[in-house]
């Protein structure tokens, strides 16, 4: 087994990576990976990995739906009204009765086996959409009409609809007749008349339940302090979110994943501080969860079975987003103050799928429902096609067809690292200005740009100033870069080529703050620069 993970996670690192440097998501690489370790070429992953595959994907996913909720922003799903609860709904259910009837028509299967496979195909991938939701709300796209949040708060719930009525369409299938459900005194109802309770059912409890762990995450790590540090935090959040999603799965009166999304939710109402920690704790989870979900699902694709199913498959696919899917997008923004382009982006924000088509596309085939083979290639077809093409669609159209907004740093993880210019000269002040750029780089695990603009021939003091700077910052990303002119000038056009986020330089001679010399490069920059500048006391 360690081997098998040692292959996962470097070959399925680096080979994401290599992706990635040819412009495509790191994720094909990742499926790529698994789908030549898997058994269907080299077989160098051992049965017990596979084995637990889906055990594995549900850590993963239970990760990635983490990082959702502590990335909502309750201001911005207010402000969208229905919009978020109707994207839980319509799409989803238009694609699945679209799908359903092609189905029929090209595979001649009957309504309830072809409304499975349409539940199958409509979820939406949580891997796919919440990092690709998130990164959009870290750079601003979208964020002033709440557009990434409705997205991720529709899937969630898109996906709690789709997995009811997929199981209550298995037991139905599985019987050969219309399942239903014994009632306390004798009564039965058939199970169809229950799927609204049972949703309403899920959908409540769900949140209730996650209100609640949020509540007690508070209580444990904040007000009783059983933790030291934020890798503590984050291990104890994670386990009790898994612990949802476990207890959902054998007492399915709620759902675990929405659980474990609103869980993330509250925290940032009731303790923000311990939400932004946890976030950074997630953040770094989700390195190794991705690598492991994307992987093992490539493992679990059967490139055999396409062969005959490509094409109508392909059909199915295309009349389930264009007609079904795009009928539910047209209804859920109805009425709303999303414009034309706005609309249009959730064709390649809303589509991908991958989490939900691995974990429950081999169900029918393994309880040897009718067609099941069929149903899975379809799935396994569904995760190649739309999993790529919504992993590199997000960001490419998000700067086309949405607006750019104000990014909240309290809401979300800004997808950037920190970057400063530390302005010295040959005087012992630059010491204090290179110490302090360094303890703000170390906090936010940044760069320096030192930057030493020469006056007079001075080489001998130059190389001394390098050495300083070599001490100073020996563990910090740094670059010394010396240049010639005027002082203030150089400065702030410094600052705009390398586009940092602040500038750090000595006050000019030892006066107090109040009396900093009017006209001094200090004073001047202050007044100059549209970027904050740090001065430090020499």
């Amino acid at each position: 087994m360690l081997k098998s993970f040692i292959l996962i996670l470097l070959l399925g690192f680096f080979v994401g990576q290599v992706a990635q440097r040819l412009k495509v998501p790191a994720l094909v690489g990742m499926v790529i990976v698994g789908i030549i370790l898997g058994p269907q070429f080299a077989n160098l992953i051992v049965p017990d990995v596979l084995a637990a595959s889906a055990s594995l994907r549900t850590v993963a996913v239970m990760v990635i739906l983490m990082k959702a909720g502590l990335g909502l922003d309750r201001e911005k799903l207010v402000q969208q009204g229905t919009v978020a609860l109707r994207l839980g709904f319509l799409p989803a259910t238009c694609e699945a009765l679209v799908i359903a009837l092609a189905a029929m028509w090209l595979f001649k299967f009957d309504f309830p086996t072809g409304l499975l496979l349409g539940c199958i195909i409509g979820a939406e991938s949580p891997a796919v959409i919440v990092p690709g939701m998130l990164r959009l709300k870290s750079l601003g796209w979208g964020v002033n009409k709440g557009i990434p949040d409705a997205i991720l708060t529709g899937s969630a719930l898109s996906d709690v609809l789709l997995l009811l009525v997929f199981s209550l369409l298995l037991n139905f299938l599985g019987q050969g007749a219309t399942s239903e459900i014994t009632l306390p005194l004798g009564l039965t109802i058939n199970a169809f008349l229950l799927l609204p309770i049972q949703i309403i059912s899920q959908i409540l409890l769900g949140i209730v339940i996650g209100l609640v762990t949020a509540k007690i995450l508070v209580l444990l790590l904040i007000k009783q302090n059983w933790t030291q540090n934020a890798v503590q935090d984050t291990l104890i959040a994670a386990s009790l979110a898994l612990l949802l999603v476990v207890v959902a799965e054998n007492l399915p009166i709620f759902s675990g994943y929405l659980a474990v999304m609103v869980t993330g939710f509250f925290l940032i109402e009731f303790d923000a501080p311990l939400a932004r920690r946890l976030r950074s704790g997630f953040d770094s989870l989700w390195v190794v969860a991705q690598i492991i979900l994307f992987v093992l699902l490539g493992a679990s694709i059967q490139i055999q079975v396409l062969e005959k199913t490509l094409l109508p498959g392909l059909i199915i696919l295309s009349m389930g987003t264009l007609i079904g899917r795009a009928c539910g997008w047209y209804l859920s923004t109805l009425g709303s103050n999303w414009k034309l382009r706005e609309r249009l982006f959730l064709l390649p924000g809303n589509s991908a799928k991958a989490t939900v088509q691995a974990a429950i596309g081999a169900i029918p085939l393994a309880q040897d429902i009718e067609g099941g083979e069929i149903i899975l290639a379809i799935a396994a077809l569904s995760i190649l096609v739309t999993a790529p093409l919504g992993a590199w669609a997000i960001p490419t159209f998000a700067p086309k067809l949405l607006e750019r907004g104000e990014v909240d740093p309290t809401k979300v993880s800004i997808a950037r690292s920190l970057k400063l210019l530390a302005a010295v000269d040959t005087s012992p002040s630059a010491t204090q200005v290179l110490i302090k750029a360094a303890d703000i780089a170390r906090r936010g695990d940044g760069e320096i740009i030192v930057l030493h603009v020469i006056q007079g021939n001075n080489p001998q003091e130059i190389e001394l100033l390098k050495l300083e700077t070599q001490r100073l910052l020996a563990d910090i990303r740094y670059q010394f870069v010396t240049v010639t002119g005027a002082i203030t000038e150089e400065i702030i056009s410094a600052a705009q080529k390398y586009q940092v986020d602040d500038i750090v330089m000595g006050k000019r001679g030892h006066k107090s703050w109040e009396k900093v010399v009017m006209g001094s490069v200090s004073q001047t920059v202050l007044e100059s620069s549209s970027i904050p500048v740090i001065l430090v006391d020499g």
